[in-house]
């Protein structure tokens, strides 16, 4: 952040001499985010990637709304977590333009850390209960009132016709060199049939949609979760999403990169925390059947991610950023190996969700 953004925002914020240090903060790829501190207090700055949230004001819209709804619960002792508040401005808004860029300002939640890997399954279990808990707090949410902040973002049958799109074209003559990877890929879109028949038995919800390990903060003294962070791309969608981004997150020991396939695998323990964790304060308001749905999206999930990475990689890496030519096809090996060896367990992961 330079200094003319750092001066503006403190004008914007009235905090004239008082801001004593700005440094980077969190590992995000989407947005770029600041930790300011003042002689007293200490903010959160976001810069709003544009290119992703076309429309800033949507984003920052929803993300009010759950913040309203969580401290409504907290005040009737209903939500056990700290949220995430926006503060506003000198004109009483919450987005900042400056510079033809966006900002919004939020609180700094202090005593607290975060993870970017599960180092074990009590990390796991704490993680998966914090956003259990955060999605039993707003299931009376009416979803009706959020925007869609990035469309069809999980969209599996959207991502299949792309990547048949990037087959037919071979852009940069790569489908010879990934034949085996399309033909299991394209041979999985039952997955599809089965989420387009599921999705009509559950109810739509309000989700994460990135729910990964270091969007929840501990807490630095008890190590037990403290607030769920990140709202950018909360939607309305199936609980399924957000358990299976966390199997596909939490589970595996290697790297969404690594090329060690044959680890690759469901650590067992792990899984059973992410089903103690996140079940548990959801149970009494779900049915069976949504119960159920959860391992489906653990199987959607690296699917998805893998369909994704191979369409990226034969339309020559536009998309994900890569270190090596190969990179993306390596990360689709990477996730069909984890979505093989989910196949593998299904039985095993059932028996652990529905017991």
């Amino acid at each position: 952040m330079n200094i003319s953004i750092q001066n503006k925002l403190s004008e914007q914020l009235a905090l004239n001499a008082e801001l004593t240090q700005v440094s980077v903060i969190g590992s995000g790829h989407i947005n770029s985010t600041w930790l300011l501190t003042c002689i007293d207090k200490q903010f959160i700055v976001q810069k709003l990637n544009t290119e992703v949230f076309k429309y800033p004001a949507q984003l920052v819209s929803n993300a009010k709304l759950i913040e309203q709804h969580l401290n409504a619960k907290q005040l009737k002792n209903n939500y056990p977590l700290e949220t995430v508040k926006h503060i506003a401005i000198q004109n009483n808004e919450h987005l900042i333009e400056i510079d033809s860029a966006h900002y919004r300002v939020l609180n700094y939640i202090s005593d607290s850390y975060s993870e970017d890997v599960v180092k074990n399954a009590q990390q796991s279990e704490q993680a998966a209960y914090a956003f259990g808990v955060f999605a039993h707090a707003l299931q009376d949410f009416d979803t009706q009132q959020l925007h869609t902040v990035i469309p069809d973002f999980h969209n599996l049958a959207m991502r299949f016709e792309q990547l048949n799109t990037a087959i037919t074209n071979n852009s940069v003559n790569r489908v010879k060199h990934c034949a085996n990877e399309i033909e299991y890929c394209l041979s999985q879109q039952h997955l599809i049939t089965e989420l387009n028949s599921i999705a009509k038995q559950i109810p739509l919800r309000v989700c994460h949609n990135d729910t990964k390990i270091n969007n929840m903060l501990f807490c630095s003294a008890t190590h037990k979760a403290k607030a769920v962070i990140d709202l950018d791309t909360c939607m309305a969608g199936f609980r399924l999403y957000d358990f299976g981004d966390m199997v596909r997150t939490f589970c595996s020991p290697e790297a969404e990169d690594s090329t060690n396939l044959h680890n690759v695998i469901i650590r067992k323990d792990i899984f059973s925390a992410i089903v103690k964790g996140y079940v548990t304060p959801l149970k009494s308001g779900m049915s069976t059947k949504e119960q159920e749905s959860l391992l489906l999206g653990a199987k959607i999930m690296p699917l998805m991610l893998s369909v994704r990475f191979l369409t990226d990689y034969l339309n020559n890496d536009v998309y994900f950023k890569v270190a090596h030519a190969e990179h993306n096809l390596e990360r689709a090996q990477n996730q069909l190996a984890l979505y093989k060896n989910i196949l593998s367990n299904e039985k095993w992961m059932h028996q652990c969700l529905m017991s």
